[in-house]
């Protein structure tokens, strides 16, 4: 399909090198001395400009490579033969001081006169920012009627090339910055033989031509259709993986090439683990992939099988027509949505019959992601690069919508899915949309409400989102708290702007967005201040890389930061417990820790135990007596985490509303559960969550009843007393709720709780399975105490690392604060050393 092009050969009517003048003449005006920075960077020997080939001039400067055209200089006449539905120029005009180039234009500075073997002629002017544009403008004043000589690509997935904040435009260009400009001078009479092309200047500001080219095919070779999304089908004996096939088109742009995820089943509707996401697809060969793309109606769309096949079809016809077939008759593409209708969509909440925001994932029937309008079609879940409301949970993408959103949907059969947290049926359902509909209604339902008992949710731990994003996207997952924590990375700090020391303004009566902190150092671990009122808790970061900068000193020990949060009615929580390992005896020794993130649900129970390691280190704690709370967050820090993914149930006071300050007396109390999704109970002798019972010194019997229930089904449930399972409830199958009941002995001071799992996996950036911790509930046995000498030695070992780590690695702020650090980590030493003394006499 190479003949619609015919490049002419300007080589002996060339009148002026191709390096610019600025000197006037009696000729023309010279060129603007703007040129003199740019001008050896004019285009030169074959170019290719919006898919049509030119022949420019000689590379060396100096030789004559330019048809420079004045009022004052001979005309030039091109010779030409045969037809042509256009003929292509390639040009540029002066820079004026004046910058009419920046403003409407339309001064006639040439004329270029079509001449047929008929004896026939047509005239064109050509006007100043019409046809033709000058060598240099600002950004904002392209031509009219002419294209810049670099048509637009897409930007290549590598932010060294371009910077990340332009790579996600995904638009590129490749221009030179010396501007010329493609005139497609639209022949009149295409059918009559062309015998020449006269060029001539009408003023003595001067116009530079370059280069002529014939174009003989459909539609405009400068103007593209729209982008439409296309099926192509390789033959039978072509199937391939989605990196073996290549596409492109010769006078267009095709934006995005993957393989078809497959048609949408009614298993897919019916998956027990809709609302989880999916897994990333398999790299197997195929014959089917989605091909967008852009372009000229004359284009061909060449695709390329690697080792095997080539296959060119006609662009136009299949944008026309709907399909087209290859010109070797073997492969072909389809419009995969002829069709489309822009939709008003509302999802309704069933509980109170107004909309609102959820997670939602329209597919077609091929199974394409369409998103709603203002969302990415590709998600982007590398950390802290995309945040615009969007989601990608392994394989399946979601868009947060405020209950009422807009999207374009194909005419006929569309899938959809939403969810909206914990407490809500997620939804996958087929829809039918017909030709002219305007409107789409949707409904969720509630499962469960445990709002109405006074619990609510949050997400203890999340980075880099706006407020106001934080607030739509826990809405749709159905959270009342979203800590948004501001942070140092090196030299990156991240939401200090968002800083207020109180509840941001996007928060309302049932969802609140507080900025606060957290505060990390590399090796002596992480720690977040949650809701600190006035000012932050500052630095955030201490001693150097990772966390903190290069050569930034151990100024803080955490537990000074912890202290320091609680004295501004802030609660303290340990950022996922126990990683970086060395400084949590520290503060729970000394009593200046709320609550633990418990959220790596990591185990499949089917396989065998609940424990996780995060259980087992938070268990050596409460074994030597030190109450902290379990607590749920994501650290979410990019796309590919939904905020709530793993969050905390905190129970508030009967008789407190919900505020910042009761939720935290809840985490304080010990009214909480941690969960990837099960919703939990616990009572022990009909005591709550975060109880103390007491009995007589030696014991006796109580009696436990667990629960758990699932939108996705469990598999497990476990009692635990002490770290140690002591009833549980299993069901091999899965099923949507478990429970336990049974009578327990005690003889001694100890804590329960339950801890419940399933086998599915929620397809978090990090995977988890779906899981469940509640907080103990506590019984005291006379006034004996409880304390695992085993643990504390592990407990004094650590503390032994810090100081150790402290003395000589440590970057030093100064001698003083080497020594008050130090002293913290002494004191809490010498209060473990006391208490195991106490035990090991025999109390």
């Amino acid at each position: 399909m190479a003949d619609k092009f015919r490049t002419i050969s300007l080589s002996g009517l060339f009148n002026s090198p191709a390096k610019l003048s600025t000197r006037t003449t009696k000729q023309r005006r010279g060129w603007h001395r703007s040129v003199k920075e740019i001008a050896e960077q004019i285009p030169r020997g074959l170019q290719t400009c919006w898919g049509i080939p030119f022949k420019l001039g000689p590379k060396d400067l100096s030789k004559p490579g330019l048809v420079v055209l004045t009022a004052n200089a001979e005309q030039t006449e091109v010779p030409l033969q045969g037809q042509a539905t256009h003929v292509c120029i390639q040009h540029f005009c002066n820079v004026t001081d004046d910058m009419t180039q920046m403003t409407g234009g339309g001064e006639v500075l040439a004329e270029y006169v079509l001449h047929y073997a008929d004896g026939t002629e047509h005239t064109t002017p050509i006007r100043r920012r019409f046809e033709v544009q000058a060598f240099a403008v600002d950004w904002g004043n392209a031509a009219f009627v002419a294209m810049p000589a670099a048509m637009p690509q897409v930007a290549p997935d590598d932010p060294t090339a371009l910077g990340w904040g332009l790579l996600q435009t995904g638009v590129t260009s490749s221009g030179s910055p010396f501007a010329t400009w493609v005139y497609a001078l639209e022949n009149p009479c295409p059918d009559v033989k062309l015998s020449a092309i006269t060029l001539r200047g009408t003023t003595d500001d001067p116009v530079g031509v370059l280069g002529i080219t014939l174009y003989d095919g459909p539609g405009h070779p400068l103007r593209h259709v729209p982008r439409k999304v296309y099926r192509l089908v390789l033959p039978p004996s072509e199937r391939a993986k989605a990196g073996q096939v290549s596409a492109e088109l010769d006078m267009g742009v095709v934006t995005r090439l993957y393989a078809v995820p497959g048609k949408v089943s009614q298993e897919w509707l019916d998956a027990p683990d809709r609302g989880l996401g999916q897994p990333r697809p398999t790299d197997v060969a195929t014959r089917e992939f989605i091909v967008e793309a852009t372009g000229s109606e004359g284009a061909t769309l060449s695709v390329k099988v690697e080792g095997r096949a080539w296959h060119e079809i006609p662009f136009g016809e299949a944008f026309t027509e709907g399909k087209a077939t290859s010109t070797d008759d073997k492969a072909r593409i389809e419009i995969l949505n002829p069709r489309t209708t822009w939709l008003h969509a509302t999802i309704i909440d069933e509980s109170t019959g107004r909309p609102t925001p959820t997670r939602v994932h329209f597919r077609g029937k091929y199974g394409e992601y369409i998103p709603p309008y203002g969302h990415h079609a590709e998600v982007n879940d590398n950390w802290f690069e995309d945040y615009a409301g969007d989601l990608q949970l392994q394989g399946q993408s979601f868009a947060y919508v405020p209950g009422k959103f807009q999207i374009e949907l194909p005419i006929g059969e569309v899938y959809v899915e939403f969810n909206k947290g914990f407490e809500y049926q997620p939804v996958r359902k087929r829809l039918e949309i017909i030709p002219g509909q305007r409107e789409l209604k949707l409904t969720i339902g509630r499962r469960c409400d445990l709002r109405k008992d006074g619990w609510v949710t949050a997400d203890t731990h999340v980075h880099f989102i706006s407020p106001e994003t934080a607030a739509l996207e826990g809405k749709a997952e159905g959270l009342n708290l979203i800590n948004l924590l501001a942070s140092q990375w090196g030299k990156l700090f991240t939401n200090v702007a968002d800083i207020t020391g109180e509840a941001s303004g996007c928060s309302d009566d049932e969802t609140i967005v507080w900025v606060g902190t957290e505060n990390r150092n590399h090796l002596l671990g992480h720690i977040s201040m949650l809701g600190t009122h006035g000012d932050p808790v500052f630095p955030m970061c201490a001693g150097g890389p990772s966390e903190a900068y290069i050569g930034d000193p151990d100024v803080v020990a955490l537990t000074e930061w912890a202290r320091t949060c609680k004295q501004r009615d802030g609660v303290v929580i340990r950022p996922h417990f126990p990683a970086p390992v060395c400084e949590e005896p520290v503060y729970f020794v000394l009593g200046e820790l709320d609550g633990a993130e418990l959220r790596r649900f990591e185990t499949d129970p089917t396989a065998g135990t609940l424990d996780e390691f995060c259980y087992l280190e938070w268990y050596r704690y409460l074994n030597c007596g030190y109450r902290v709370a379990a607590v749920g967050g994501t650290d979410k820090m990019s796309a590919g985490m939904p905020v709530g993914g793993v969050r905390t149930y905190a129970q508030l006071d009967p008789n407190e509303g919900f505020t910042f300050e009761n939720w935290g007396k809840a985490v304080r109390a010990g009214r909480t559960f941690t969960t990837s999704g099960p919703l939990m109970e616990l009572t022990v002798d009909g005591h709550p969550i975060g109880s103390e019972i007491r009995m007589p010194s030696g014991g006796g019997e109580v009696e436990v009843i667990a629960s758990a229930s699932s939108i996705w089904p469990i598999h497990a449930l476990e009692v635990v007393v002490n770290g140690k399972v002591v009833a549980d409830s299993r069901d091999d199958n899965g099923c949507n709720a478990l429970s336990v009941r049974k009578r327990v002995k005690v003889s001694g001071s100890s804590w329960i709780a339950a801890r419940c799992g399933s086998a599915l996996q929620v397809r978090h950036c990090w995977p988890v399975h779906l899981g469940g911790h509640t907080s103990p509930i506590y019984v005291v046995c006379g006034d004996k105490e409880m304390f695992s000498p085993s643990d504390a030695t592990y407990m004094l070992t650590l503390l032994d690392g810090g100081i150790t780590y402290l003395d000589t690695l440590s970057v030093r702020y100064s001698d003083e604060r080497h020594a008050q650090i130090k002293a913290i980590y002494a004191k809490a030493k010498h209060e473990l050393l006391h208490r195991m003394g106490h035990h090991s006499h025999g109390e």
